[in-house]
């Protein structure tokens, strides 16, 4: 299933010790040339960033945020447990606890709100978990908010199944495959839904993670906090 980023537009209207490591060291997962060769672009990207720990997580832990122009708008703490599926949510001091397996029409909501918080969190495991997508990559683009050149991924979703089929995202990166910017087009449309950064990389247990993400005005600011995993 894919992010539903209109959930961000919706809601902005109506421990395990973390281990922090210098940018060099987060991007230097080794992938020789010869077997670089033999991997897909979206396959690339996402052992860069840490895939390969993903096998070892019994659970992780994190809360989404959004300010609006420094104001918060959005806060949700998500615990969840990948090889059982069970997810807790916790917002304005309630919770729901439910399981990715048997979902009632009580927890889809909870559900859509979780598989967006994930997408932004994982995004590059996304790319290869996903499935009914299609990727195209462009050798030399141009980044929208540093205006940097780059390599351009984009990934466009099927008109079948998830909670908002047929969405496009395109990420830019460097040769590090380490994600700088993406670009949110609902429905496949032409022009950018929403932009943002990509950035303040952490490394949790092997996960490169960014927590935090701007938008093209710099009046928006979706960030992670308060990431465990186990």
């Amino acid at each position: 299933m894919k992010a539903i980023l209109s959930t961000i537009i919706v809601l902005i209207l109506c421990t395990a010790c973390k281990e922090v490591v210098s940018e060099t060291a987060q991007r230097q997962e080794n992938i020789t040339p010869e077997t670089q060769a033999t991997l897909t672009e979206a396959e690339v990207i996402s052992i860069k960033n840490g895939i390969k720990a993903w096998d070892k997580v019994e659970e992780i832990g994190f809360t989404f945020n959004v300010d609006r122009n420094g104001n918060n708008v959005a806060k949700r703490s998500w615990l969840w447990k990948p090889k059982t599926q069970d997810v807790v949510m916790i917002m304005n001091g309630d919770s729901i606890v439910y399981n990715r397996k048997d979902i009632d029409s009580t927890a889809m909501a909870a559900d859509r709100g979780f598989i967006n918080d994930k997408f932004w969190l994982l995004a590059p495991y996304q790319l290869v978990w996903d499935e009914g997508t299609s990727i195209t990559v462009q050798d030399t683009a141009t980044a929208p908010i540093s205006k940097k050149l780059s390599k351009k991924l984009t990934i466009l979703y099927g008109d079948a199944g998830g909670y908002t089929p047929g969405d496009a995202y395109d990420f830019y990166y460097e040769e590090d495959f380490i994600i700088d910017e993406w670009v949110f087009r609902k429905a496949n449309t032409k022009t950018a839904s929403m932009t943002t950064t990509f950035e303040g990389y952490q490394n949790h247990s092997g996960l490169n993670i960014a927590t935090s993400h701007k938008g093209l005005a710099n009046d928006l600011h979706l960030y992670f906090t308060n990431i465990t995993v186990k």
